[in-house]
């Protein structure tokens, strides 16, 4: 097989290099969560898709290690390769770190691309494999140098995000970095992350499908700012943009010079998830070094009222694709074939409609039946495609990006006769989703604690899903955007006003079905008491529920009045937009239970 022949030219590489052991992570030399074809080393040696995942190869071995959203496709498309699956989070399967250190003799050598491995994960080995005298070689592209069809590196051209959609310009964004700089007697900030830096620059790109960023990096001083960048990537406008907010475009890899040269008196800050070992190396030892979250993340996690405005005009204008597509979805199911790769084609075509589409916010996941049970499931002609009829369950994850904002929203649709069980696990989805977004919480809070409330009515019925119940959604940016986030992974990071968080719990029951509810919300202030600031969640994504996925007896009259509610302002903020026969469809979609 054509993977288990890569593998072996790469085994023969390491022997050359004298290497026992060799790491090929998920990732690019900006820690990004989605990659451009180019950096996709992983995807290549192993086959495995999924977009997150570490292969270990060694002269006997070759393992991957991927969390629970992909353990039913990692089976399927290891398949046919010597590559075994380690399955992460389950008890009986060691981490990866772990398994170097119960398998590599004492003394061996371990490779891996310090380009695209962060300090902070260097550092987790470097802490796992104390005491074995291992020896690190981080020199190596060994996947780039045997990738003979490699695709070219990212060359799109940078655009600006106008200010009447960012509220702040760039010199604005810079001087509230400096002040948070100032604080900490911080002279250097360095930043790799590229969501960061189109956010802080109020610049945008196609470097990364579905994440609209520009391949570079930045540096801030107290009184210089540095984008380094391939040059050929902005154009007089955007550089005259970048000069006027008081930053200096350099060529992307003379960053290396720049952080060689810094004074060796500097106290330089970074994000150590967020910068690569080589980047990292390259400064001076005398220099202080601070670390944690980028000031940047922190800053950018709390949406200025421009940005949420637009923000909810982009849920809007989503809502409307979304409620075409299901109506089209609903009066052609029984007449003409449709398969879940065309029934993506069809929503996107309904979101290109839509003023200020630029392109998808992550690959829809169209997933039929016991397909909807892997939750990043990916449809592929030729591959997995299954045609849709009028019976059973479709899920659909999906979102759009818009100069005025990035969505994500997922539905179950019920195309036509489903078993009670998949009822009563659409309707604890349901209940799920509810108990979360109609909360009420106090200040302080934050994802891990606000992760149960959603679990709580799944857990009673000894159910619960392998993934987080939240993220952060970028503006025009990533679609996962940190520094907020819900789930059992431990998150400290408070809920302020202004932050915005999906919440979609779900249930998967592998070989049957997948059901998501997913809505986006922002935070907002609610009460106040003698025990303090409360919280609650504005919901901002308006599409219908399934009215004909849930059983009504189980759901109690609160979570009945939040549903009608919602339905309510969907036809009332979407219908505007719609033909009367697609208001009509909406009316009875949004109906009173």
């Amino acid at each position: 097989m054509e993977i288990n022949q890569r593998i072996n030219k790469l085994r023969k590489l390491m022997k050359e290099k004298g290497i026992d052991a060799y790491i090929i992570p998920t990732s690019d030399p900006h820690q990004s969560e989605y990659l451009a074809d180019y950096y996709k080393t992983r995807v290549w040696i192993s086959g495995f898709t999924g977009s997150a995942g570490t292969v270990v190869i060694t002269h006997n071995k070759a393992i991957l290690w991927t969390d629970g959203r992909y353990f039913i496709q990692a089976e399927k498309e290891l398949k046919e390769s010597e590559i075994q699956l380690s399955k992460m989070g389950i008890p009986g399967y060691p981490t990866y770190t772990e398994w170097l250190r119960n398998n590599l003799e004492k003394g061996s050598t371990l490779g891996f691309n310090g380009k695209i491995f962060s300090i902070l994960d260097v550092e987790r080995l470097e802490k796992e494999l104390e005491g074995r005298e291992i020896k690190f070689i981080d020199e190596y592209d060994l996947v780039g140098e045997i990738w003979e069809d490699r695709p070219a590196a990212p060359s799109s051209k940078a655009f600006l995000h106008e200010i009447k959609y960012t509220g702040k310009t760039a010199k604005e964004k810079i001087a509230d970095v400096r002040k948070k700089m100032e604080k900490q007697s911080i002279t250097h900030f360095i930043l790799g992350s590229l969501d960061d830096i189109a956010w802080l620059y109020n610049i945008r790109g196609r470097d990364v499908a579905n994440n609209p960023v520009i391949i570079s990096y930045a540096m801030i001083t107290k009184d210089q700012a540095w984008l380094f960048v391939d040059e050929e990537k902005i154009d007089e406008n955007v550089k005259k943009n970048l000069n006027e907010n008081g930053v200096e475009i350099h060529d992307y890899n003379k960053v290396i010079d720049y952080v060689k040269a810094m004074e060796k008196d500097s106290t330089v800050f970074l994000d150590p998830s967020r910068i690569n070992t080589w980047l990292y190396n390259a400064i001076p030892r005398e220099c202080e070094i601070k670390r944690g979250t980028n000031i940047t993340t922190e800053l950018k996690g709390v949406k200025n009222p421009t940005e949420i405005e637009n923000q909810k005009n982009a849920y809007i204008k989503d809502g409307v694709a979304l409620v075409k597509f299901m109506y089209w979805l609903d009066n052609n199911i029984e007449k003409n074939t449709i398969t879940e790769v065309s029934a993506a084609e069809k929503l996107e075509e309904f979101r290109k409609q839509q003023e200020g589409f630029i392109e998808p916010s992550f690959d829809t996941i169209a997933a039929y039946k016991e397909n909807a049970a892997m939750m990043h499931y990916k449809a592929e002609e030729g591959k997995s495609n299954y045609e849709l009829k009028p019976e059973g369950m479709f899920l659909v994850d999906s979102g759009g990006q818009y100069y005025d904002g990035t969505t994500d929203i997922t539905r179950t649709i019920v195309l036509g006769k489903i078993s009670e069980e998949e009822k009563k696990d659409f309707t604890l989805t349901l209940k799920s989703h509810i108990n979360l977004i109609n909360a009420r919480f106090l200040y302080g809070a934050t994802g891990s604690s606000l992760d149960a409330i959603a679990r709580y009515p799944l857990w009673q019925e000894g159910l619960d899903y392998k993934c987080g119940t939240g993220h952060g959604v970028g503006y025009l940016l990533n679609v996962h955007e940190g520094p907020h986030g819900m789930g059992f992974n431990r998150n400290n990071v408070v809920f302020k006003k202004g932050m915005i968080i999906t919440i979609e719990p779900g249930v998967y029951k592998e070989g049957k079905h997948g059901i998501r509810i997913e809505n986006v919300a922002v935070v907002e202030e609610d009460i106040v008491t003698e025990s303090g600031q409360f919280m609650k969640f504005e919901t901002i994504s308006y599409v219908p529920i399934d009215l004909e996925g849930i059983d009504v007896k189980l759901l109690t009259e609160e979570e009945i009045e939040w549903l009608n509610n919602y339905h309510n302002e969907v036809y009332n903020k979407l219908s505007p937009y719609l033909t009367d026969e697609e208001k009509q469809w909406l009316k009875e979609e949004t109906r009173s239970i």
